[in-house]
């Protein structure tokens, strides 16, 4: 049965979208939710000439997806949870918990079927979760989940961070050494000069 969709459906199809189902499924679920209506040549001709309508809020709502994905690129999150001795949660972290804590600080509102944190988190330390924001817009939150009451451990450095501290520390070495070396050389100059 065909019928035009009036918002999105995952799986099916958007506003406004001709799409062909089982008829149960359009007559039980579609039809009585208000998700879809039948696609007489009525309605048909309604379609058409509503659609500049439907891609003009097309357009808003991606618009909106899209500013609402740069404000959480990169975003971290913190959620304390109960653990043990070795870093095991007691329990996870769901995918409600990542959304209350998207919520509060970052101030952004996430549906929590749109979050894919991988699998389940449980573990304490940093987890990269997917948030689906509007379609194929998708962003990646990091969640850093630390234990309740309890200080966050200071995660080992990667080598390129142990590089570039000691390039640093080199160079700033360096550095002094020019400074001493032009001071010798201007004092030595003024004791010539007397």
């Amino acid at each position: 049965m065909k019928v035009i969709l009036t918002q999105e459906l995952k799986g099916k199809g958007g506003e406004g979208d001709v799409v062909d189902v089982a008829r149960g499924y359009a007559v039980n679920y579609l039809l009585p939710r208000k998700l879809a209506i039948e696609a007489t040549p009525g309605n048909l001709k309604q379609l058409d000439a509503r659609k500049g309508n439907i891609l003009k809020r097309e357009e808003e709502r991606i618009g909106e997806a899209r500013t609402l994905a740069e404000r959480l690129e990169g975003g971290r999150v913190t959620i304390e949870a109960k653990a043990g001795e070795e870093g095991r949660l007691f329990g996870s972290v769901t995918s409600p918990m990542i959304v209350d804590a998207i919520a509060a600080q970052l101030d952004a509102e996430v549906d929590r079927r749109k979050v894919d944190a991988h699998g389940l988190i449980k573990e304490l330390g940093e987890h990269t979760v997917t948030v689906q924001v509007y379609r194929d817009i998708k962003t990646e939150v990091t969640v850093v989940v630390v234990p309740e009451g309890g200080v966050v451990e200071q995660a080992e450095p990667t080598v390129e961070e142990v590089i570039a501290a000691v390039e640093a520390e080199e160079a700033a070495e360096a550095e002094a050494e020019t400074d001493e070396a032009e001071a010798e050389e201007a004092s030595e100059n003024e004791e010539v000069a007397e």
